[in-house]
């Protein structure tokens, strides 16, 4: 079974990015579960046709700890297996907490060790934050494959680098390595090309580039991976590719941040800052 975190900055598509991926391999026939760690509690509603589901933590704050499997994982698209971690009340205690909690719970109740093997496990992780309960996949070896989506913006980039710095500090630790950088298009100039040697200079690949497409608003809107809502596209065809990329990667690396000044001349020799 293969354990994989996609860290990203917040609002670069990490949720949208998991869930159509996520969609492409359920469709190639992979047993797949998608663990929400967002507080939001939105990392698997295009999966289940926008069902707002139950985390968690309000699981056990509203019944208490007697909970079966059942009552906190829901099936969705091809199969896949669907939870959300949740948050505390707003204004109260650490977001990351639902995290560890959720992470706990599913080994308890033996989420991972379903009668049907799963192949993955895809933990979908709040923003750029690499500390407290959103660096558990990383700093105890939950997740053994970052995946981190980025653009061609720059604190998009500096976010991708920083979760670098992250995962380079718990890789000796907890064995987790990046597996490469997903270029979510942002219509950047030069942005492929830069993103391209922005892995590069991170000792890593870009994975994939995902061309910007209001097929993924449509589809979002009709509540569903852009797989489910309209197979035959074109995005439906990229999202598919990126699946099959990850499925078939074998390059994984403790990665070699940038400083800022490295960082911001590659910003420039690519005319973002000029």
């Amino acid at each position: 079974m293969r354990k994989i975190a996609i860290y990203g900055k917040g609002g670069i598509g990490k949720s949208t990015t998991t869930q159509n991926t996520v969609a492409g391999l359920a469709e190639m026939g992979k047993r797949v579960m998608v663990v929400g760690c967002d507080p939001k509690a939105d990392s698997t509603r295009l999966l289940l046709g926008g069902l707002a589901q139950r985390s968690v933590l309000d699981t056990l704050r509203e019944e208490g700890e007697d909970v079966d499997l059942e009552d906190i994982r829901k099936e969705g698209f091809g199969g896949t297996l669907c939870v959300e971690s949740g948050g505390p009340e707003p204004g109260v205690g650490c977001a990351g907490r639902g995290i560890i909690t959720s992470i706990n719970m599913l080994e308890q109740l033996g989420a991972y060790e379903d009668d049907e093997e799963l192949d993955y496990v895809f933990y979908d992780v709040l923003g750029d934050v690499v500390c407290g309960g959103f660096a558990m996949p990383i700093r105890e070896g939950k997740a053994r494959e970052i995946y981190i989506v980025c653009s061609g913006e720059m604190m998009a980039m500096y976010a991708a680098n920083n979760i670098c710095k992250g995962v380079r500090k718990f890789a000796e630790s907890g064995g987790v390595r990046v597996g490469g950088l997903i270029c979510n298009s942002r219509n950047v100039d030069n942005e492929e090309a830069m993103i391209r040697e922005f892995a590069k200079r991170l000792g890593t690949q870009m994975i994939y580039f995902l061309p910007r497409d209001n097929m993924v608003q449509r589809a979002e809107i009709n509540r569903k991976t852009v797989i489910d809502y309209a197979p035959d596209c074109e995005q439906a065809a990229h999202y598919r590719n990126l699946a099959k990329n990850i499925d078939e990667n074998d390059l994984f690396v403790i990665p070699t941040p940038l400083d800022t000044d490295q960082l911001e001349s590659l910003l420039m020799e690519y005319g973002i800052l000029n």
